[in-house]
């Protein structure tokens, strides 16, 4: 007796490839339409770190500040950004070991410690960068973070900030500070700029680095 054909061999090394997957997350067309900028041209994403990228609590000890907590989601979120041509950009008003290390781990390339004036250290570097506000998103949760955020052709905040900050926000995410917010507003801008499909294919075809 014959047996059944079994279908085109594997290709070399073994490996067949995973079946194309749809991304599932989905966000409003108003949102949407906001986040793609001029001509869908967002460049660069400038997040604050207390209160976006950590739950906002700081922990201090006898010799100072001793160390933070960082979401894995939110640090895989900022270099997926950076892969679909948005700058991912910090900028904080502290100045913490634990946040250097963090931007170091992640390889991001623009970053401002300890920052008094958000606004002029924000100009500065988009000055540098070639980038004009219109393409320009900004994640913030307090007071300082207001002027970069009223300027923004994108503004987007965690559930947990100030009122004022919520007010002028574009987008409040769903996802808390410090556990997937800043990661919300990185699918959100690689969704709005059709960037979002092509790179979550690609993860299924390779491995990831870390994170």
């Amino acid at each position: 007796s014959r047996h059944p054909p079994r279908g085109p061999p594997p290709p070399p090394g073994g490996r067949v490839g995973a079946a194309p997957m749809q991304p599932t997350l989905s966000f409003s067309p108003e949102i949407l339409l906001r986040a793609q900028g001029r001509a869908m041209g967002l460049k660069a994403a400038i997040f604050d770190v207390d209160g976006v990228l950590t739950d906002g609590r700081i922990y201090i000890g006898e010799q100072g500040e001793s160390f933070k907590a960082f979401s894995t989601l939110d640090g895989h979120g900022l270099k997926l950004l950076r892969e679909g041509g948005i700058e991912p950009i910090v900028i904080t008003g502290r100045d913490a070991p634990a946040v250097r290390r963090r931007v170091a781990d992640l390889g991001l390339a623009h970053a401002r410690y300890g920052v008094k004036d958000k606004l002029a250290a924000a100009e500065a570097l988009l000055a540098a960068l070639g980038v004009d506000w219109a393409d320009v998103a900004a994640m913030g949760a307090d007071w300082p973070d207001l002027p970069l955020m009223a300027r923004a052709a994108l503004a987007i905040a965690p559930p947990q900030a100030h009122a004022e900050v919520r007010a002028i926000a574009h987008h409040i995410t769903q996802a808390p500070a410090g556990y997937g917010a800043a990661r919300e507003a990185c699918d959100l801008m690689l969704v709005a700029t059709g960037r979002y499909g092509e790179l979550l294919q690609s993860h299924l075809q390779t491995l990831d680095g870390g994170r």
